[in-house]
């Protein structure tokens, strides 16, 4: 096979599989005419996607890198050096990036394809240095048979190491007992700047490399879809900036979500979920059910994979219950 000349070359032999066109455009959180406008050179990356473009493609680095290089001259340079104090705002240019991107997704990617852009963007933002952070979106479960909102579902996610890169993988609910949870039963942002310290740290859910966190409820016209996350391995790294940050992220992420995911909060009355241990057991053939659903109730994938979320959810709901009774 011949060596690619340039990035674009390479891009486009990557893109000339229509799957792989389609998980870059997911990850990138742009479209696929886009991607193909980048190789055609009708238009030019800006430096986060490049950096996006690199971490898709790890096989591909050695080849890319200096490829890029050629024609971005020190574009890894600046996310590398960009100093330790955290702006406190978000780009204007990203904002614009955004209000340019929406009117042309299909309602199908909205969320998808906003919630990718945003998220890599917080993640480039938020730990310039490396130094690891979890950033997880939530959105409310839809109304129980008690017209309750009981959990929160893990809907989207990012990360960088020791976090793994996509976070939405790791498919949780998350209940009662969790900061995003609180958040979302109070309409108020909470942190924790020192978790392992904390006595009873309440509300609890410690992820593994975790030391602070800062949640905060996504929001629009006064109801709620759900909650951001964003966890550090550092104690104490949410300063003012970088809380500042997180709140704007969420309100920008309210853009992701369709108006019907917004709810009442006198609707919201979050129980306790099991651990995360316990329900991989349950989500272990997520996939597979999913599959049964369509065939036998003639479902969408959107349609059948919310409701084997409903079942799982009630799943764990009397697994909780069983587990707490004496005995």
């Amino acid at each position: 096979m011949q060596k690619p000349r340039t990035w674009r070359e390479l891009l486009g032999s990557v893109i000339a599989d229509a799957q792989e066109r389609q998980r870059l455009a997911r990850e990138l959180g742009v479209s696929m005419v886009t991607l193909l406008r980048w190789v055609s050179g009708e238009s030019k990356p800006r430096a986060h996607n490049l950096r996006g473009l690199l971490a898709a493609l790890p096989q591909q680095r050695s080849l890319l890198l200096p490829l890029l290089e050629e024609e971005f001259e020190g574009f890894l340079v600046g996310a590398k050096e960009e100093p330790q104090v955290v702006a406190d705002a978000i780009p204007a240019e990203f904002y614009r990036q955004i209000h340019h991107t929406l009117p042309y997704l299909p309602v199908m990617l909205r969320f998808s394809s906003l919630s990718n852009l945003i998220l890599q963007q917080a993640l480039e933002q938020l730990d310039p240095s490396q130094l690891g952070i979890a950033i997880i979106v939530t959105s409310c479960m839809p109304p129980s048979l008690d017209q309750r909102i009981r959990s929160l579902r893990v809907r989207a996610g990012k990360g960088t190491s020791p976090w793994p890169r996509d976070l939405a993988q790791q498919a949780i609910l998350l209940g009662a007992e969790s900061l995003t949870g609180h958040v979302v039963s109070s309409g108020h942002m909470e942190m924790n700047q020192r978790l392992s310290e904390a006595v009873n740290a309440a509300p609890g859910y410690q992820d593994a490399w975790e030391e602070s966190a800062v949640a905060v409820p996504i929001m629009l016209c006064g109801k709620i879809a759900g909650s951001l996350l964003v966890s550090s391995t550092q104690p104490d790294y949410f300063h003012s900036a970088r809380y500042a940050l997180v709140e704007s992220y969420a309100e920008l992420l309210a853009l992701a979500f369709d108006p019907e995911d917004f709810y009442d909060s006198q609707l919201i009355a979050l129980w306790p979920v099991p651990p995360r241990e316990v329900q991989i057991q349950y989500f272990s053939d997520f996939q597979q059910r999913v599959a049964r659903v369509m065939l036998q109730f003639n479902l969408t994938i959107v349609q059948a994979e919310l409701q084997v979320w409903q079942q799982i959810e009630q799943e764990l709901f009397h697994w909780h219950t069983e587990s707490s009774q004496p005995g």
